[in-house]
C-alpha cells in the first residue's frame, strides 16, 4: 500500500494511508533510522517499511505492507 511519511514542525513522525484517509502518528520504530524495518502507529497497525538511505528526506511516499491491523 502506498503510505506517505512526513515529520511535522515539531519533529513528529506520522503516515498518511491516502486509500483509507487515514493519519497517525508513528510511535516505535523496530530500528533507530525506521528504514527496512516495522514501525507502529498510533492506532496499531503495524507497517514493514523498504530499505531506504537514513538520510532520506521527508515527506516521501513509499510502499508498505501492513503486518497487523492492531485488532489482534
Amino acid at each position: 500500500m502506498k503510505v506517505m511519511i512526513r515529520k511535522d514542525g515539531r519533529g513528529v513522525l506520522s503516515a498518511y494511508v491516502p486509500k483509507k484517509d487515514l493519519e497517525e502518528p508513528i510511535v516505535s520504530m523496530e530500528r533507530p533510522e525506521m528504514w527496512g524495518g516495522t514501525v507502529t502507529l498510533a492506532n496499531g497497525w503495524q507497517l514493514g517499511l523498504p530499505e531506504m538511505a537514513a538520510g532520506t528526506t521527508l515527506p516521501i511516499t513509499v510502499e508498505a505492507r501492513r503486518l497487523s491491523s492492531g485488532d489482534e
